[in-house]
């Protein structure tokens, strides 16, 4: 399934919320898993990651009428770890935890360019109108100004480009004639000159709607007898490189992009469980399970399986190592991955 397409189907969503919600009980059932010594963290696990983020947000309200503290922060002070990552991240409605994730990458000393390109290449025009909107409300001030600012040459051009959400068309017509042009420029940009005309590049892939890409994907293999993707390995290098790749992989298959970023997440030695979380929290109500549909398919194994060591006895491991793992555990079965 491409990218492209602004829905939200009912097989994919991981999370579904309750039929019978009620968030006085929940908020009651909360402030009593974390009230006194000690956090029962698979009641907190029972109630927010089988509730609709839109649930969540009424059971937020209903704790801070009920008990006058406000959950998240009391999620903060009672958890640590990735665990609290988790359940914080589950507290953001949508947008806003996006937005959180684009500014989070970009404070500080160094830029977490990959996080940037996954968001802004991956989402649809509405959703990146919303994810701003909420920028400018959280932090005061514009997502793209602070792209501009974080950001140079062109890397920024692709980020703001891509931010502009120009690649929407609903109407998924294709002017044959046009594909086949921008296939001719993009390889006349790249194989068939010395050196890359990356503004061309930049501006087709960047610009174009997904079925129309396809298309120019499918002309261009036919004159460079080679794959859009391998002309850019060879034409470009570093962030530039991975953000065009990620515009391609995900104009081809959304699906596939989130499992290979999940299992990349996973592969070798660490995790980068922010990428888990982010990409698990933020696609639950959206995609998740066709993603894990996809996920077996690539690569042969379950998402859960990669995320707990189910085999694994933990009994060996360092003990930090063995209580990240049975968090990943406690919270895979709660998605139901």
């Amino acid at each position: 399934m491409a990218w492209w397409k602004a829905w939200v189907e009912q097989e994919g969503i991981s999370v579904k919320g309750s039929p019978h919600f009620n968030p006085e009980p929940d908020a009651e059932t909360l402030y009593k898993a974390m009230k006194g010594i000690g956090t029962n963290e698979q009641a907190l696990i029972d109630v927010l990651t089988k509730r609709s983020s839109l649930q969540r947000q009424q059971i937020a309200k209903a704790f801070k009428a009920q008990f006058g503290k406000d959950l998240t922060e009391t999620l903060k002070s009672e958890l640590s770890g990735n665990f609290e990552k988790v359940m914080v991240a589950l507290m953001y409605p949508p947008y806003r935890y996006e937005a959180k994730e684009l500014h989070d990458a970009m404070k500080g000393i160094g830029t977490k360019e990959g996080v940037i390109i996954e968001i802004l290449a991956s989402r649809t025009k509405s959703q990146l109108q919303e994810i701003m909107k909420a920028y400018e409300e959280d932090y005061g001030s514009s997502l793209e100004e602070d792209i501009r600012a974080d950001t140079s040459g062109y890397l920024e051009r692709v980020l703001v480009c891509l931010l502009q959400g120009s690649r929407d068309d609903v109407s998924r017509v294709v002017d044959p004639a046009l594909a086949l042009q921008d296939a001719q420029d993009l390889y006349a940009a790249g194989e068939k000159i010395q050196g890359t005309d990356e503004m061309k590049f930049i501006t087709i892939l960047c610009t174009r709607s997904a079925t129309h890409l396809l298309r120019v994907f499918e002309e261009y293999e036919k004159i460079a007898g080679k794959s859009i993707e391998d002309s850019i390995k060879s034409e470009t290098h570093g962030s530039l490189e991975q953000a065009m790749l990620t515009v391609v992989k995900c104009t081809r298959n959304l699906h596939s992009y989130f499992a290979e970023r999940l299992y990349r997440a996973m592969k070798g030695l660490g995790t980068h469980d922010r990428t888990l979380i982010r990409i698990i929290v933020s696609r639950s109500e959206i995609d998740l399970n066709l993603i894990k549909c996809q996920f077996q398919k690539m690569y042969g194994k379950t998402l859960s399986s990669m995320i707990t060591p189910w085999k694994q006895n933990v009994k060996e491991m360092d003990p930090r190592a063995s209580v990240g793992c049975l968090t990943r555990f406690r919270f895979a079965k709660a998605l139901g991955l």
